[in-house]
């Protein structure tokens, strides 16, 4: 299937019948997402390879309702609540932490299988990573020492005479969290870091002025769903900056980003199809363990080296689990 026609595929279900479903006899999955159809389709094809594997096909065994809240978070509480009233089967909510918390908050009837980037039990979703408890289970990307692995990775890169910028969206609870973990890392290492924040494209640009402004060495892109959504121009700006820079995710790299450094949000989606499936087959989110991330995956980017003049540390090329060249 063709990219656009997936979009459009992804975009159109929820304007699917319901009665047109009911006729088919097929169990209803509302799939809640907060960012936007065409940043997904890889992810959700992910979930649906997930969903094959524990014995459900779309529009065979089940269809799947799409909502898309295009990065306006006050639409995600309505979305939701549209899945509520079809009455879907289950909910999968992913892209963020937020979308978890308000499905949760929606309804304790319906079953739901969540993405989540904190960790789940501090954010209150679950009891417990074993039992979890309630209507709720997730796949969770979080770990905390990420960050402290990325801030090591831009001093291989740069060494560790002058500052390194952290970019964070303020709008994500979890950005927090990761200042608070780079800052005590940091302190450690005797680093200086400049702390930048964005939430939109007009200060994305106004963010990578200021580090230059302020002659950060290297930059390191904080984990942030919105950032997901917008890699392209968040590589773009590191380019036109020259600026070597530490990204969340393979997806950066794989742009033309230099490093990138974490979990794998694909196979995250392929788990929540899997969870989903055996929602599907009766088994309870209350008993259902949350999934933890336990792959993370060291990309790098040699012709983005080349571009930015850099010669990668051997140590970081030996350790890489893909070099692009």
């Amino acid at each position: 299937m063709r990219r656009r026609e997936f979009i459009t595929l992804l975009g159109g279900a929820a304007a699917w019948p319901l009665g047109a479903q009911a006729q088919q006899a097929m169990r209803v999955i509302g799939f809640i997402n907060n960012g936007s159809a065409a940043a997904h389709v890889a992810f959700v094809e992910a979930f649906r390879q997930g969903l094959r594997q524990a014995g459900y096909t779309e529009g065979k065994d089940v269809v799947i309702q799409y909502r898309w809240g295009e990065n306006e978070t006050a639409k995600t509480s309505e979305l939701i609540g549209q899945l509520v009233r079809l009455p879907a089967n289950m909910i999968v909510a992913s892209g963020g932490d937020l979308t978890a918390q308000e499905a949760k908050a929606a309804t304790k009837d319906i079953p739901i299988v969540a993405a989540c980037g904190s960790d789940p039990v501090e954010i209150g979703l679950v009891a417990s990573i074993k039992r979890p408890g309630g209507n709720l289970t997730c796949v969770s990307v979080f770990a905390r020492q990420l960050v402290a692995k990325r801030l090591e990775l831009a001093r291989e890169i740069v060494g560790n005479s002058g500052s390194i910028a952290f970019l964070t969206n303020p709008q994500n609870p979890n950005s927090k969290i990761d200042v608070q973990e780079i800052d005590k890392t940091a302190k450690g290492l005797s680093q200086p870091i400049i702390h930048l924040h964005a939430s939109n494209e007009i200060e994305c640009d106004a963010a990578f002025a200021s580090m230059i402004q302020q002659s950060a060495k290297a930059l390191i892109v904080g984990s942030d769903p919105y950032f997901d959504e917008i890699v392209e121009i968040i590589v773009a700006l590191a380019s036109r900056f020259s600026i070597p820079t530490v990204f969340p995710r393979r997806e950066f790299s794989t742009a033309g980003g230099l490093v990138s450094y974490g979990s794998n949000l694909s196979e995250a989606y392929r788990q929540l199809g899997i969870y989903a499936g055996r929602v599907l087959k009766g088994n309870k989110p209350a008993d259902l363990p949350v999934v933890l991330p336990t792959r993370f995956d060291l990309i790098v980017n040699l012709r983005t080296a080349k571009s930015l003049g850099i010669e990668l540390p051997t140590g970081i090329l030996l350790r890489a689990d893909e070099v692009i060249e």
